[in-house]
């Protein structure tokens, strides 16, 4: 069905769309679809924008990249095929790697996946080869590339995911997560979460990272020690709160 672009919810049924023909090709299962409500939901609460204290935390996630020795940004399906083309530039801007990391994995969706971001143009994508294994994950989530999150210093993820926040973390790892849900574990269990639209987050550091990349290190520290996550997330309940009034 053609959606004219005249209609007030465009942005949003074009994302549903997309989000659907991942589900055909292949690369998003059909959990995603769910994940993609519940996360339309929790969008619908902020005002489908990007919020202050969302930004705020976005600056934070870059300066964390920025000043990482081996950051790594998981996708999965969903993300990929929301946000690719802005998690290829975020990555070229930044240095930062690209891995492929599924809860419902398997070899074709991986390398399904894998060849979809490169198309985009990204040089090299981990996943392919799972050589490594998250302690404590018992599902195949847990499997990671040696080169990219097991050895990385920097973790961003995206949607709902924590076990894999929580274990991450017990490995030492800064995790940044973008989650539009507020309460999740993953949001409260991160080191910044982001409670913004995937796309809109990447865009947006997209546009940091340009501007940001020239900062001194001090200047990034400083941003970086700032921050406290658990006063972003409830400042952005209280906004929530508010457009309830």
């Amino acid at each position: 069905m053609e959606i004219p672009k005249s209609h007030p919810r465009y942005k949003s049924l074009m994302k549903r769309e997309r989000v659907v023909k991942g589900v055909e090709n292949g690369m998003v299962v059909l959990e995603g679809l769910i994940a993609h409500g519940r996360g339309e939901a929790f969008d619908y609460l902020i005002g489908e924008k990007t919020t202050k204290h969302a930004l705020i935390a976005e600056k934070t996630a870059v300066a964390h990249i920025i000043t990482a020795k081996n950051p790594v940004l998981s996708i999965n399906g969903n993300t990929a095929v929301l946000a690719g083309k802005h998690i290829v530039e975020f990555a070229k801007i930044t240095g930062a790697k690209i891995e492929v990391n599924l809860f419902y994995r398997t070899e074709a969706r991986v390398k399904k996946l894998c060849e979809f971001i490169r198309s985009l143009g990204a040089e090299r994508v981990l996943g392919e080869v799972g050589n490594a294994h998250i302690p404590g994950l018992e599902h195949p989530r847990g499997i990671c590339s040696m080169e990219g999150i097991y050895r990385a210093d920097v973790v961003l993820l995206a949607l709902e995911d924590g076990d894999r926040t929580e274990a991450l973390k017990k490995m030492g790892k800064t995790v940044i997560a973008i989650d539009l849900n507020p309460l999740s574990r993953t949001a409260r269990t991160a080191d910044v979460t982001i409670v913004d639209d995937v796309e809109r987050a990447y865009m947006n550091m997209c546009a940091l990272a340009m501007k940001m990349k020239v900062y001194g290190t001090k200047h990034l520290e400083e941003i970086k020690e700032s921050f406290d996550n658990e006063n972003n997330l409830r400042e952005i309940l209280r906004q929530i709160c508010k457009r309830f009034e």
